[in-house]
């Protein structure tokens, strides 16, 4: 196949292809040749049914498939010969629209080259690691907020009106039209006023009872109500308040210690501190993370296809005018033009997508099935009772299988810069920490 260039401007190529139409007459017998052997017509025996006929008959069929093959041929020729690999798949259309068997076969490629990428010099990366050890204060504070979690009830002082969040002791009998109906009545139940375990509307009456005092709460049913008998209808609950108790947080001992799993309270707090300087390693991780791909921007300057750039930064102008519109939720909006804050950071996407797509190759860095595995597991338990579904979804959707490994691959060879880059360790405060994270979020 002929192969003219005829575009070549930054990385935008362009190449004129002519299959002559003596190489694609070959390319059709040679086909044909091939499938001789199994060909049986009436009046011949097996693979003697003679080359003309077999033309004659399925010449037509095999063209299509003949021009198919020669045209992705010659593409994985150029490629191979150039040494280059396109952005996106190749634009190839015919150019000789009009074109009829026997004439030659013109086809126009277009595409952007994927850029060369530098040598990086890992060693030469110098970063921080923040450090923060889980101290007494900060597990006092989470012990704090876990007696709280497990709060108990005690009496209040004797006289006193029920509050939001107290739990009230009451005897209650329902009735609808005036009859008790099952299941409608209880003896020294505790409610905690506030925490919607009743029908709507009924825990709000009970607001500033006393101890002994005697009310009709009267609610209806909502329409879907699981029992048909009584949804949608109009009921009184005769209530009587036998006590009326305040919330106080558990005692910090051994028994709280024993409501979370844990054997002592020394035991707990040991489990809170490990839980801690996990979530605190977790921040400084995003942080380092955050300064790698700062130091390795700022190492690499090259070329960038533009309409990876192009579509990076409409998808990042789309994102973020959701963001902004949080109430609209379909995609029936205007066009949103990106800014050039937009095309600067598609910009800096792109070439950190390709440095580390490069830097993730030369290194072999792999997503192993296990870890793909467990990647789709954590996704599906968005979609409690529809796992396998979303399992299926992913094994017959290679895209969204991508956006899975995509993560995975990059967290890994961030690992992988951060083992040959110089790191350094620094302690700091939990304070600092925060106030860390703090400013990278609004950068």
């Amino acid at each position: 196949m002929q192969v003219t260039e005829t575009l070549n401007e930054g990385l935008k190529r362009g190449y004129r292809l002519v299959l002559t139409a003596q190489a694609l007459d070959d390319k059709v017998n040679a086909k044909l040749k091939e499938a001789q052997p199994d060909i049986e017509l009436k009046g011949f025996r097996k693979g003697k049914v003679p080359l003309p006929l077999l033309k004659k008959q399925f010449g037509q069929r095999v063209l299509g498939e003949a021009m198919q093959e020669s045209v992705d041929d010659a593409m994985k020729a150029h490629f191979e010969e150039k040494g280059e690999r396109p952005a996106f798949e190749p634009n190839v259309k015919m150019t000789n629209e009009a074109w009829q068997e026997g004439d030659d076969v013109e086809v126009e490629m277009t595409y952007e080259a994927l850029p060369a990428i530098p040598e990086v010099d890992l060693a030469s990366v110098t970063l921080e690691r923040m450090v923060v050890k889980a101290d007494e204060a900060a597990i006092d504070e989470a012990l704090k907020n876990l007696a709280e979690s497990a709060q108990d009830f005690t009496d209040r002082d004797e006289g006193a009106a029920s509050e939001d969040g107290d739990q009230v002791v009451v005897d209650f009998v329902g009735k609808v039209d005036g009859e008790a109906f099952e299941g409608g009545s209880a003896e020294d139940y505790p409610l905690v006023l506030g925490s919607g375990s009743f029908i709507p509307g009924f825990e709000e009456q009970l607001v500033g009872v006393k101890t002994g005092d005697e009310k009709a709460v009267t609610v209806t049913f909502p329409e879907e109500y699981g029992a048909e008998h009584l949804a949608g209808k109009e009921a009184v609950f005769d209530c009587t308040v036998k006590a009326v108790k305040k919330p106080v947080a558990a005692e910090i001992n051994d028994d709280l210690a024993q409501k979370y799993g844990a054997e002592s309270l020394d035991a707990l707090k040991q489990q809170i501190g490990e839980r801690l300087e996990q979530e605190y390693a977790g921040a400084a991780r995003a942080i380092l993370k955050r300064n790698v791909l700062d130091a390795l921007d700022a190492l690499v300057s090259f070329e960038l296809p533009p309409t990876m750039v192009e579509t990076e930064a409409k998808q990042i102008a789309h994102q973020l005018w959701h963001e902004e519109n949080p109430d609209h939720e379909g995609h029936d909006h205007p066009d949103v033009t990106p800014t050039d804050e937009h095309v600067s950071l598609a910009e800096r996407r792109v070439r950190l997508g390709l440095l580390l797509a490069e830097l993730g190759q030369k290194a072999e860095v792999e997503v192993t099935d296990a870890e793909m595995t467990q990647a789709v597991m954590n996704q599906a338990r968005q979609y409690p009772g529809h796992e396998r579904e979303f399992f299926e979804f992913v094994q017959k959707n290679p895209q969204m299988s991508q956006q899975l490994r995509a993560p995975i691959f990059e967290d890994k060879v961030i690992d992988y810069v951060v083992e040959l880059a110089s790191v350094t360790d620094k302690d700091v405060t939990k304070q600092e920490l925060e106030a860390a994270i703090e400013a990278m979020n609004d950068e």
